[in-house]
């Protein structure tokens, strides 16, 4: 990468960042464009080099940060249990991101709600994320390698990713109905479920 390529970068990554901050501090609605260029440090021309608005980059957003959870829980897996197979690498991955999610509440807050939008590349079709940061494509991957093949594969994530956000939410925030420890077993055999559900005999 070029110096002016890294100098670009570092930019937007500023932007990102700083974003990520007010929104998670300030909100949405009571973050401007000023308040974002301003704490990034960049002039406003560079922000509508990279973004329409603020929506938009809180779309980006989503999918970086979604992108980056899974991506993480993804190489934890390839790591910790490289031979593992599709159903025990899916529930290894889901108890990462819990963990995840568990120790970032802010991250939690910010993606809980759009968790499973995030993760689809087709969800950005006008941005679409880099296929080495889409977690999508490692799905597929995986699910290419399995013995076991599945109906509706990507119902099959979408399912296990909503389960993921709404119940962690609740579980880590509120502790509605319960903690986020008590309710893991519950979690793990609903995952399991769900997988084995889509299963082709």
């Amino acid at each position: 990468m070029s110096k002016v390529q890294t100098n670009k970068q570092q930019k937007k990554d500023s932007l990102f960042n700083t974003a990520f901050t007010l929104f998670t501090e300030k909100g949405l609605n009571k973050t401007t464009i000023s308040d974002i260029v301003n704490d990034a440090g960049v002039a406003k021309g560079t922000f509508y080099l990279y973004f329409k608005d603020k929506y938009d980059l809180r779309n980006l957003l989503i999918a970086k940060k979604a992108s980056e959870l899974f991506m993480s829980a993804y190489n934890d897996m390839i790591l910790d249990r490289p031979k593992c197979d599709f159903e025990d690498g899916l529930l290894y991955i889901s108890e990462h991101i819990i963990n995840a999610l568990e120790a970032n509440k802010a991250l939690l807050a910010f993606l809980h709600k759009d968790l499973s939008w995030g993760v689809f590349k087709k969800a950005f079709s006008d941005t679409p994320i880099a296929d080495e940061e889409n977690f999508a494509v490692f799905y597929t991957k995986m699910l290419n390698l399995s013995q076991v093949k599945y109906n509706d594969p990507e119902i099959m994530l979408f399912q296990i990713v909503e389960l993921l956000g709404s119940c962690g939410y609740s579980s880590i925030m509120y502790k509605d109905p319960i903690d986020i420890d008590t309710l893991k077993p519950f979690l793990w055999r609903t995952v399991t479920g769900i997988l084995r559900d889509h299963q082709i005999a």
